[in-house]
């Protein structure tokens, strides 16, 4: 069984296997001690499993059943228990406030076939869910609170920012890591007025 800065993960061919995106996300958490954390499109759980180490409690949400879970079996492999896992369509089942909030934003443009589709094709032109997350996350920040956006400099970066600002966030490009023919990059937003 692989293991991911310490964690041991189960896989499964139809969820997300963790990639340089994730890894990404992973070394550069804004996850303070006693947080609250949500992990949107959680995957195998990873990125959810090491916010876990500092928050008071992190909540996974997944479209894709499958991930819900395999996360909820890596948890249970890791006997993490400050963690809870629920299939959700980004906020749909989400309630309350976060201190920080992750997304590992699907990209490509087209429409899901399949499971692991889900994690990877971001609708028409790639950016559907990307722009309808971006539009429900201040609903769900606690003050001060920091969202966490990890895509690809392929579905327009500049793109992203605007957007966030619309919703007042502010945001800035926190990491970048440069694979095969596109940059992935981190970005970090807090709402306006709050420290960034």
């Amino acid at each position: 069984m692989p293991a991911y800065y310490g964690i041991e993960l189960k896989l499964h061919p139809q969820v997300y296997e963790p990639a340089e995106d994730t890894f990404l996300l992973a070394e550069n958490l804004a996850v303070r001690e006693g947080d609250r954390a949500l992990d949107v499109g959680t995957g195998t759980g990873l990125i959810a499993l090491l916010m876990a180490r500092k928050a008071r409690f992190v909540l996974g949400v997944d479209i894709n059943p499958l991930a819900v879970e395999l996360a909820g079996e890596n948890a249970r492999i890791n006997g993490i228990k400050n963690v809870e896992f629920r299939v959700s369509d980004l906020f749909e089942r989400v309630d309350g406030k976060f201190d920080v909030i992750t997304f590992n934003a699907p990209y490509l443009p087209g429409e899901p076939e399949e499971p692991i589709d889900l994690a990877l094709v971001g609708g028409e032109g790639g950016r559907e869910v990307l722009d309808r997350f971006i539009r429900e996350v201040p609903g769900h920040l606690k003050p001060g609170g920091t969202v966490q956006i990890v895509q690809s400099s392929i579905t327009g970066v500049e793109e992203t920012l605007r957007r966030l600002e619309e919703v007042g966030l502010m945001g800035k490009i926190a990491a970048r890591v440069h694979v095969f023919f596109e940059d992935i990059l981190l970005i970090n937003a807090t709402m306006q007025g709050g420290d960034v």
